[in-house]
């Protein structure tokens, strides 16, 4: 098999949220860049640009870290609206490219290209075309991996970046190779925990894993789980790319106060905010969850989760409320309080589905108080589309 059997690729933007930002403020060109919480606030950096990575800088670290690491660092705030705009314009490049395009976050995306290479060749030339695309249409990079399966490919497009072009081998006992050295870490499925588990039993490679037979790895690993890893170290996925529009399986929310909270009404108030936000989101994409799901993370860091299942499902900030306000009571906070947060999950596109998404024969949502709570969310939504969130509060629940 030659590079004409690696017909899948995956595309990485790189430091979406700061390029996008490079872009639109060409003057910080040079100058380390990180985006997310203020330096003085207890959130998270979201994104890092190459120039502030080189100083330790990461995603997820508190951005506290990110400034004394980088003091002379430039912090600017997330905007979501503007990177989902640039996201839509990038999967259109790739749409322009071939249709079978499967978005699997805002800044990555797997292709099938193996319906066009009468047109190109073969796969290294469309990725090099993509990456000219990328460049000259909205002046971004994104780096490639370039493989016989999706496993692979997104292996791959993490090697060289930023802009970078990685295509693995094709043939097996090639890509049983390529795998070897690399650290168990970078097979999926493989995190924290299962690499430190790995290691106790001293397996660090993937090579090492390759040295097991599949029933030990399952043994070592637990059933489904452990076979699963052992075939992606042997580079095996028979996964095909989906097409299909990406629907979102959970919607959530959360805070974290500049300082430990201990008035149970701001607890309270921040949570019912926080949920009316993701009853907004649940109608505007026009699903319906199935799990809410309180989180709250205490001073000392200690962080839990409650959840409680819908019946039926619901879309109505009334039922969201009621979950979310009750999850909150049940839990008797009596220490302060750093984080909380709101989410739903398992989400149905219709009300009248069961829980193994049969269609049922009636709609529970279709009785006269439901369609007053949808009428009267509708009002609301409209109201705070046009006019912030702020315009309308919700009293003690």
């Amino acid at each position: 098999m030659g590079i004409e059997a690696c017909t899948i690729l995956h595309v990485d933007m790189d430091a979406f949220f700061a390029a996008i930002e490079l872009h639109d403020h060409p003057e910080l060109r040079g100058r380390p860049v990180i985006v997310g919480s203020a330096p003085d606030a207890r959130g998270v950096v979201c994104t890092a640009s190459y120039e502030a990575r080189k100083y330790g800088v990461h995603s997820a670290m508190p951005s506290r870290t990110a400034y004394r690491l980088c003091p002379h660092g430039v912090f600017l705030p997330v905007r979501k609206e503007r990177y989902a705009d640039i996201s839509r314009q990038v999967m259109a490049v790739f749409r322009s490219v071939t249709p079978m395009v499967e978005q699997i976050s805002i800044d990555e995306a797997f292709l099938d290209v193996a319906g066009i290479l009468r047109r190109f060749g073969n796969p290294v030339v469309v990725a090099q075309h993509i990456r000219a695309l990328l460049r000259s249409e909205l002046q971004l990079t994104g780096s490639v991996g370039v493989a016989p399966n999706k496993f692979l490919a997104k292996l791959a497009s993490d090697m060289r970046k930023p802009d970078g072009l990685t295509i693995t081998p094709s043939d097996p006992q090639e890509i049983l190779e390529f795998l070897a050295p690399l650290s168990v870490s970078k097979i999926w499925g493989v995190g924290k925990v299962t690499a430190e588990h790995l290691a106790s039993k001293r397996i660090r490679t993937i090579g090492e894993i390759q040295a097991l037979t599949r029933n030990e790895a399952a043994a070592l690993l637990g059933g489904g789980h452990g076979r699963q890893i052992w075939r992606l170290s042997q580079g095996l996925d028979n996964r095909k790319v989906d097409p299909a529009p990406r629907i979102e399986k959970s919607i959530s929310h959360e805070d974290t106060f500049p300082h430990d909270i201990s008035d149970p009404k701001i607890v309270r108030q921040t949570l019912i905010k926080l949920t009316e936000k993701v009853g907004r989101r649940l109608r505007k994409s026009g699903m319906f969850a199935t799990v809410g799901q309180l989180k709250l993370r205490y001073g000392d860091f200690t962080t839990i989760t409650r959840q409680r299942r819908f019946a039926p499902i619901t879309c109505h900030d009334r039922d969201l409320l009621r979950c979310a306000c009750g999850l909150l009571e049940a839990e008797n906070v009596s220490r302060p309080v750093r984080l909380i947060g709101f989410g739903v999950s398992d989400l149905r596109a219709t009300a009248a589905e069961d829980e193994h998404g049969q269609l049922l024969l009636f709609d529970e949502t279709a009785t006269e108080e439901g369609r007053r709570e949808r009428a009267l969310d509708h009002v609301v939504d409209s109201l705070r589309e046009q006019l912030g969130h702020d315009i309308i509060r919700r009293g003690d629940w």
